[in-house]
């Protein structure tokens, strides 16, 4: 079992994380993301300036499972420029101004020849939508309601210098921490969506200010840090990466966490695995309206982890889930919604699953015949001679009985009722006293179904 107080307990002062957090964020904002392309090698730059991760390449055409790595996409410049040579969209004021993928275009056209190409939200007319064509070849602008109003029937010339490389790659970025144990946690998030805060400013750069935490710890459990583009990305990773899959225990997908919503935990397709329990146990109480919902399949990179075929344990943790807060890919969502307070509180719940898993170890009594004399050995009453508040006592009483070789702590924490920290602290107690040794390896997780 790992020393020190946990991870949670290593985070700096309040304030602290949630402010470098969003300040990481607000530098990942500009740059123009999509599934591939140098927007993601620079971001996957920038978070390498925070947490140690090895960027890597998968050529374009490579054959993943039922897909294929695309082209590599990158534009320059696209914008749509009316006869006095005035530009009326331009990708330069905003990322998303242009449909993610778009091929190369140069040509002029007439404003009912260029309606078909433009994307609008009618009932938000200040707002830009966020639109892709990642597998079908087309092209296309994003703009508000009000500018598309703005434009008169006339002709105009519409420009979108980019490249679809066949010869290029797909880029992502992975950092690897090992623990005490060869059994890994999957933490992942994708780095595929340009300007948009929450959805996913927000979850790369938690996810990287985290893993420099975790770096600097000693953790029983080893730790992988996936930063990939959404689907193809889980989906290249997992299968050019089989022969590690056994290893993968406990999972999170991390997004959509730094607005005031929520938070939202989405359980694993098991449903009962020891992270969707420590989920439970982390959100019970949780400030604001805390949510835990059961898997489908469909949503992020955890429909892919989650898949038959792997079945990993991978659940996702958001704040406000994804589609449904108004601001979801628009360019409302800016940096004015995400809030470092949110960011941190996000931290310090996912740093609080990771510590219940990472903590859950099955123990076994030293006396399991008969109730150990607490007494003599300064588990009942304190340095004064008083009785220690029932609370711990029970917490004691609780690991002694079910330290059977059998149970670990979540089950513990499940079963009486009592916080996952106080079930923890008694552990400690009773191992230092020479009443609990770890079981077998083998049974190194929690077996009892969720409540």
């Amino acid at each position: 079992m790992r020393g020190g107080g946990g991870l949670l307990d290593s985070l700096p002062a309040a304030g602290l994380p949630g402010a470098a957090i969003y300040d990481l964020a607000a530098e990942l904002f500009p740059l123009n993301r999509s599934l591939t392309g140098d927007g993601v090698r620079q971001t996957l730059q920038l978070l390498q300036t925070v947490a140690p991760l090895e960027i890597k390449e998968v050529p374009s055409g490579t054959p993943v499972l039922d897909w294929h790595v695309p082209p590599e996409w990158n534009v320059r410049e696209a914008h749509i420029t009316d006869v006095s040579g005035r530009r009326v969209v331009d990708l330069a004021d905003h990322t998303l101004h242009v449909v993610g993928y778009s091929g190369p275009v140069d040509r002029t056209m007439t404003l009912a020849e260029l309606r078909p190409h433009l994307h609008t939200l009618p009932d938000r007319p200040d707002l830009i939508p966020y639109r892709t064509s990642y597998y079908r070849e087309t092209w296309g602008f994003c703009l508000t309601q009000r500018q598309l109003e703005a434009m008169p029937d006339t002709s105009y010339r519409v420009v979108i210098d980019s490249t679809l490389n066949p010869a290029g790659s797909l880029t992502y970025g992975e950092l690897f921490i090992p623990g005490e144990s060869d059994d890994e946690v999957l933490l992942s998030t994708h780095v595929c969506h340009p300007s948009l805060a929450n959805d996913n400013c927000s979850g790369m750069a938690l996810l990287a200010w985290l893993g420099r935490q975790i770096a600097g710890q000693k953790m029983r459990l080893s730790y992988r840090i996936l930063l990939i583009p959404g689907t193809i990305g889980s989906i290249a990773w997992l299968a050019l990466n089989r022969d590690r899959i056994g290893r993968i225990k406990h999972g999170l997908v991390i997004s959509n966490v730094g607005d005031g919503g929520g938070p939202t935990y989405k359980r694993s397709r098991r449903g009962t695995a020891p992270i969707d329990r420590a989920a439970s146990l982390v959100l019970q109480g949780s400030e604001g309206a805390p949510r835990l919902i059961d898997f489908s399949p469909y949503g992020y990179d955890e429909r892919q982890y989650c898949s038959p075929g792997f079945d990993l344990a991978v659940g996702s943790f958001q704040r406000s889930r994804w589609g449904e807060y108004a601001a979801y890919h628009t360019s409302a969502d800016n940096l004015e919604l995400i809030r470092p307070e949110h960011l941190e509180r996000s931290l310090r719940l996912v740093a609080g699953m990771l510590d219940i898993i990472d903590a859950d170890v099955v123990w076994q009594s030293t006396m399991p015949y008969g109730e150990p004399q607490l007494g003599r050995r300064g588990l009942y009453d304190d340095e004064h001679g008083r009785p220690l508040p029932e609370a711990v006592r029970m917490a004691l009483l609780w690991v002694l009985n079910l330290a059977d070789g059998r149970h670990g702590l979540i089950d513990m924490a499940e079963r009486s009722g009592l916080p996952f920290a106080a079930i923890k602290a008694a552990v400690e107690r009773l191992r230092v006293a020479g009443l609990l040794v770890p079981a077998p390896p083998r049974q190194s997780a929690s077996i009892l179904p969720s409540p």
